[in-house]
């Protein structure tokens, strides 16, 4: 599906892990940068400690839970 199939976009929480969105055409990262989307479902770094910022490159699973 693409983004245009979406009334709305999904978001959803990974516990101790990434933000997980559906049906986005852009992320904006923190520092104001648009980075387009082109696939279906999009993984977005919480931990800030991903090395492909602003996606989430499972860094996550390594830092001890309640540090991240």
């Amino acid at each position: 599906m693409s983004a245009e199939q979406f009334e709305h976009p999904d978001v959803v929480l990974c516990p101790d892990g990434p933000m997980l969105l559906r049906g986005v055409d852009s992320v904006q990262d923190a520092d104001g940068t648009v980075h387009a989307v082109d696939r279906p479902v999009v993984a977005v770094c919480r931990c800030l400690k991903s090395s492909r910022l602003p996606w989430c490159d499972g860094t996550h699973k390594v830092i001890p839970r309640g540090h991240s």
